[in-house]
């Protein structure tokens, strides 16, 4: 992994106007992601992690601050394609099948399409092909059945391969394994590291995922960020020195119950802040 920073967020503020008082949702928010980082963020509920989600992809303006992805603004970065996004629910078309619902983003906005190209020939990088993305996470035997056929966890790899198809430079997941049960989230963890890396190793792919689950933080991350109650702050950054890949092992080492337990207690300090 390299060292530049590849998404940058300064000052970025975002202040709802709810009748007659404004609420203040996100506060100076400040950091910085270097190219192929996996960085979570956990915090209490309300303390805004899916609002600033949903400014670095561009799907939401903020009050105040910038967000740069690769040096430019999020739309630009969502022009090319550059951008994926996993969200809790799958968010699967049910009158597409498995195959269609991965190929759905190389259809939209096909004008984009030579601009993306071009990015993408750029960074000696192509678009991935839909069949081989079903295949990477499991589900080759299930490319014609439709969203109704399958599990919880099946739509949730259709929905991840789904993000890949488009070689993007940054994923944004938003609690994506939260509606799952805890045997199915436990390997949908692993199944994404195993798909991170083998993007990664061609796409050096940034990811910030969002959480609530401490375990799981540190199964995934290079660094954890903690944010406050609202209104949302940094309140600490944790750098998790794991080493990669990561097996089921690790959850029984003490580095791993460490990290953990010190997360425990940033989040307890702070939210008493």
């Amino acid at each position: 992994m390299s060292n530049d920073a590849h998404i940058v967020i300064e000052g970025v503020d975002m202040v709802y106007e709810a009748g007659q008082r404004p609420l203040r949702v996100l506060a100076g928010i400040d950091f910085s992601v270097a190219r192929g980082e996996f960085v979570s963020i956990i915090g209490p509920s309300g303390c805004g992690k899916t609002t600033l989600l949903r400014i670095i992809s561009g799907l939401q303006e903020a009050t105040a601050g910038r967000v740069l992805i690769g040096g430019s603004p999020p739309r630009e970065a969502q022009r090319q394609k550059q951008i994926g996004f996993v969200f809790q629910d799958p968010s699967l078309l049910p009158w597409r099948s498995v195959i269609e619902n991965v190929r759905l983003p190389l259809q939209v906005n096909r004008r984009s399409r030579t601009a993306r190209n071009e990015a993408l020939e750029a960074r000696g990088q192509r678009e991935r092909d839909p069949e081989g993305l079903i295949s990477l996470v499991g589900l080759q035997a299930f490319g014609r059945y439709y969203p109704h056929q399958l599990s919880g966890g099946m739509q949730q790899r259709v929905a991840l391969a789904r993000s890949f198809v488009t070689s993007p430079s940054v994923l944004l997941m938003d609690e994506p394994f939260g509606a799952l049960d805890e045997i199915t989230r436990s390997a949908m963890r692993f199944e994404l590291m195993r798909v991170w890396r083998s993007e990664a190793a061609t796409a050096d792919c940034t990811v910030i995922f969002v959480t609530h689950s401490i375990a799981e933080a540190v199964l995934l991350s290079d660094r954890v960020i903690v944010m406050s109650p609202q209104p949302g702050r940094i309140a600490a950054s944790l750098d998790i020195d794991l080493p990669r890949p990561r097996g089921e092992e690790i959850e029984e080492t003490q580095p791993f119950i460490d990290y953990t337990r010190r997360l425990r207690g940033l989040l307890r300090e702070h939210a008493l802040v």
